[in-house]
């Protein structure tokens, strides 16, 4: 290659003999919010998550202030469109708070969430405290009452706490799990028990 030919670039955007690219990349254009664009928007997101009715009015509205703010658009349009489908798909069953809250607080559960933990990430959904306590409910007439301590336990497999460390590392680091434990939401003797139980078939026969 001669001083005057250009800089070899490859296919994946590197610079100059394969180097990266520092430019900043375009910013991807905000698009135009109408009533029909809400309705893809939401049927799109569906598809992909389970959602609470809060949750999903919450994703359409950042959409409706994002356009308010780069095309002039009137929010208080994209609102009402938004209560509209929104209605439409609590009537269809397509958005239903009481299926979800319980979806939710079961999946939670397995991966090792504690009862208190599972209600701050359901509020933080947009579901009340009502369908929260059925939820929760639900679940203990699934699990039995020992549902924290059943969760602890998943979560104890999970992260190789407590009673599923191998036996020579588990008092130096005792006090460490039973912190994880507690940051997680559980309570002091759950997480004595998790820690201090000699197997785990011991906790499940108690």
């Amino acid at each position: 290659m001669t001083r005057d030919d250009p800089p070899r670039r490859s296919s994946f955007g590197q610079g100059p003999a394969g180097q990266k690219s520092s430019g900043p990349r375009a910013a991807k254009p905000v698009r135009l919010v109408t009533a029909q664009y809400l309705e893809n928007s939401a049927l799109h997101y569906l598809e992909r998550f389970a959602s609470s009715t809060a949750n999903l009015r919450n994703v359409l509205m950042r959409k409706v202030k994002l356009s308010a703010q780069a095309h002039g658009t009137d929010p208080e349009e994209g609102a009402r469109w938004i209560d509209d489908l929104l209605a439409r798909y609590v009537r269809s069953g397509l958005l239903n708070d009481e299926t979800y809250a319980r979806m939710r607080t079961e999946s939670l559960h397995r991966r090792g969430s504690s009862t208190r933990a599972i209600a701050q990430k359901l509020a933080s959904k947009g579901i009340d405290r009502d369908e929260t306590d059925k939820a929760l409910e639900s679940l203990r007439e699934d699990v039995g009452p020992d549902v924290d301590l059943a969760a602890a336990l998943a979560l104890a497999k999970r992260r190789r706490l407590g009673v599923y460390r191998l036996p020579e590392a588990r008092a130096a680091h005792r006090e460490k799990d039973m912190a994880a434990l507690g940051r997680a939401g559980f309570g002091y003797e759950i997480a004595r028990r998790i820690v201090d139980a000699e197997s785990p078939d011991d906790l499940l026969e108690e």
